[in-house]
Parts: C-alpha cells; sequence; structure tokens
C-alpha cells in the first residue's frame, strides 16, 4: 500500500511578493473599483477576493448569480485603507500606519475581516497618544469594539486636559461623549469639562443645525455642577442665559447643594468629585466620598 503524502512547503516570501505584485496591477485583473471621494480606480481579481471575503463574494455576484455591473463604485472607503485590505486579501499581510489603521479598521469590520479587524485593534493600542484616543473612541463606540472603548477611556481618563483640547474630541457623538462624562476617573477639574462640553455642542449645533441645548441634551446631566463654587455657579448660571446649555432645574439642584451644605443624596454621583477635581471650600460640607 502506497504511504500517505506529505506536504511540503516551500518559501513563503517569494509567494507572499509575487502575490502582492498583483495588487491594484491590471494585468490579468477582471474587475476596476471605483474608490473613495476621489473616485480612484483599483484593479483586482474576482477569485481571489471571492475566495478570500464573503462581502465580495456576494457583491461581486458568484452567489446570486447576476453579474454586477463593471466598475464597482465603494464611495465611502478611502482609497489607502481600500489597499490595504487589498493587500491583507493577497498577502494575509498588511503594513500599517497610525494616520490611516483607524479607515483599515472600519473597513475590516464592514467587510467582516476578522482577522484583519484584529491585527488593525493591536496596532491602535501600540499607536495610541492625545490626537488618536478620541477618533479610536468613536469607532469604537459606532461598531461595538467593547476592549478598544474600554482602553481608549482609560487613555484618556489618565490625559484628560489634553484629551478635551483635540478637535477629535469635539466630533464626538453624544453615545461616545457619556461614558466619559459618567467617569470618577477624570483627571480634570469640572469647570474646564463644562467648557469643554459646551465647545462641544457648539460644534454639533453647527454641524447638525440645531440648537445648542438640544444637541447637549443627552449628555449634559452627567456634568457635576455642585462641584462648582458659588462664583463659578452664578457665572455660568448667567452664561447660560445668553446660550442655553444646561436646564435650569439642574442649576438648581446644584444650589440647593450649596444652600443645604451637603450634597443631594438622590443626585448620587452629580456631587461626587473627580479624580481631577480641584478642591474647593465647600466640599467639605457635601457630605459624599471623595473618589
Amino acid at each position: 500500500m502506497e504511504s500517505p503524502g506529505l506536504v511540503v512547503h516551500g518559501q513563503a516570501a517569494p509567494f507572499s511578493t509575487a502575490l502582492r505584485s498583483l495588487v491594484n496591477n491590471p494585468q490579468f485583473s477582471d474587475v476596476c473599483f471605483v474608490v473613495g471621494q476621489e473616485r480612484q480606480e483599483v484593479f483586482a481579481h474576482q477569485c481571489l477576493l471571492a475566495c478570500r471575503c464573503n462581502f465580495f463574494q456576494r457583491l461581486l455576484g458568484t452567489e446570486s448569480g447576476p453579474e454586477v455591473p463593471r466598475p464597482v463604485v465603494l464611495s465611502t472607503v478611502p482609497v489607502e485603507a481600500f489597499l490595504a485590505v487589498l493587500e491583507f486579501l493577497y498577502t494575509n499581510s498588511v503594513k500599517l500606519y497610525r494616520h490611516s489603521v483607524l479607515e483599515v479598521l472600519t473597513a475590516a469590520v464592514e467587510y467582516g475581516l476578522e482577522e484583519l479587524r484584529e491585527l488593525c485593534l493591536e496596532f491602535v493600542e501600540k499607536v495610541l497618544d492625545v490626537e488618536l484616543a478620541c477618533e479610536a473612541l468613536q469607532v469604537a463606540v459606532t461598531f461595538g469594539l467593547g476592549p478598544l472603548r474600554e482602553r481608549c477611556i482609560a487613555f484618556i481618563e489618565a490625559n484628560s486636559q489634553e484629551a478635551l483640547r483635540t478637535h477629535s474630541f469635539l466630533e464626538l457623538s453624544a453615545a461616545a461623549l457619556l461614558p466619559l462624562l459618567q467617569s470618577d476617573k477624570l483627571c480634570v477639574d469640572e469647570a474646564e469639562l463644562v467648557r469643554a462640553a459646551r465647545s462641544w455642542a457648539r460644534v454639533g449645533a453647527a454641524v447638525l443645525e440645531r440648537p445648542v441645548a438640544e444637541v447637549a441634551a443627552p449628555v449634559v446631566r452627567e456634568l457635576r455642577l455642585a462641584l462648582l463654587a458659588p462664583a463659578e455657579l452664578s457665572a455660568l448660571e448667567e452664561q447660560n442665559r445668553g446660550e442655553p446649555l444646561i436646564p435650569v432645574e439642574q442649576i438648581v439642584e446644584a444650589w440647593k447643594c450649596h444652600a443645604l451644605r451637603r450634597g443631594n443624596p438622590a443626585q448620587g454621583a452629580q456631587c461626587r468629585r473627580r479624580k481631577g477635581t480641584l478642591p474647593r471650600e465647600h466640599h467639605r460640607f457635601l457630605g459624599l466620598p471623595f473618589r
């Protein structure tokens, strides 16, 4: 009886190099994508895409039968991210960059490429910094990436003042901002946090063409106004008259804490100091544990 065959392997590097040479190579290609806002043409090979990714298998019609019109338009994915996806599909490896990794991650999630998604997540954790943290948090919240969400929140908690000054902070959705404002571990004073929330709401109001108070409504109740000194609370109340941000009853509750010289148990966290809260004279009357 003939002995069973033995699988032997050639060198992986030349094989990978040869396949990489086919990425966006019109030679022998049988599908053209028009990618991104730039509408750049990108060439690929249907059989390889279809066998490596169910998304492309469905898109290119190998299961449903009817041929997809050529070229295939993918307007929402940036060209650089799409080329990274192709590199991974062709070679099972990819070169990632800090400036584009979140776009590659987004594409990996949308195309159902779990291995590429994990490679992107590992890379993000290695390069996470103040400029990237809020942007990565938004991606994590949008796509339900729990571990990345927690990692970003922890980073922002430790670098709160710097993170709150970034452009990407102003672009957070309410769903992404909410867990930050609920945190006791933010290393920032409440007065600065109120200012940051107002700036965030102004940007959102301009983009969405909605009133500032309406944009702020899902998150503003997480601001701990009772931590502000009376003079600060008075100034905030005056500013709020000109630009409504905070519900009047929320300001009234903060004044009650000052008048009663104790925290309102019904408010719970609203009277609890954060890690970065600067001390004020009235804090000793709140009667709630300082975290």
